[in-house]
C-alpha cells in the first residue's frame, strides 16, 4: 500500500522500496528487461521504467531512499503535551460544549506551539499518532432505554 491510514511509508517500508529500487539496479547493470525485473522484484513495469529512467541518468545513488517527505512538525515531546491538554477537555481551553474538533485542536496547537496547521493537516498528525475521528451519536437526554428496547423486540417487527 502506498499510503497507509497513518499517511507517508514508514521508515521500515522505505527502507524495504530503497531495497528494491537497488536490487532493480544491479540488474539493470547485467542488462536485463524492465518486465523480467518487475515481475521478480513483484512491482509494476511503469516502477521499473521509472527507476530505470533515474538510474541511466545519475546512477544508482539516485535510487537511494531521501528519507520521509515531511518532518512532524510537532516531535514527541510536543505531541504528548498536545494529549495532555486535549485530555484537560475543551472547557479548560475556553469552549462552552464538550467536543473536541479539529478545528479547535488546531486552535490549541497554534496557542500553545505557535505552529500554523490546516485542518487536514491536524487530522493527519492525530491518525498519525493513534487517534480516530469519532462523531457523537445525538440522543435527547428524555430518551427512555427500556422503552426504546421494548418498542424494538414488540412494535419494530
Amino acid at each position: 500500500m502506498r499510503y497507509p491510514q497513518g499517511g507517508g511509508l514508514t521508515s521500515e517500508r522505505q527502507q524495504f522500496r530503497e531495497e528494491l529500487r537497488l536490487k532493480a539496479a544491479e540488474r539493470f547493470a547485467r542488462g536485463e528487461v524492465n518486465s523480467v525485473i518487475a515481475k521478480d522484484l513483484r512491482v509494476s513495469v511503469r516502477s521499473v521504467q521509472r527507476w530505470r529512467r533515474t538510474w541511466d541518468e545519475d546512477g544508482p545513488r539516485a535510487l537511494r531512499s531521501r528519507g520521509p517527505a515531511s518532518v512532524p512538525r510537532l516531535s514527541g515531546q510536543q505531541f504528548a503535551q498536545l494529549e495532555a491538554e486535549l485530555a484537560r477537555g475543551p472547557a479548560a481551553h475556553g469552549w462552552e460544549d464538550q467536543r473536541w474538533t479539529l478545528a479547535r485542536v488546531r486552535t490549541v496547537i497554534g496557542r500553545r506551539f505557535h505552529l500554523t496547521y490546516t485542518i487536514q493537516g491536524v487530522r493527519t498528525l492525530l491518525v498519525r499518532n493513534g487517534w480516530s475521528c469519532q462523531v457523537a451519536a445525538r440522543r435527547a437526554s428524555e430518551r427512555d432505554a427500556d422503552a426504546v428496547a421494548g418498542w424494538v423486540k414488540e412494535d419494530s417487527p
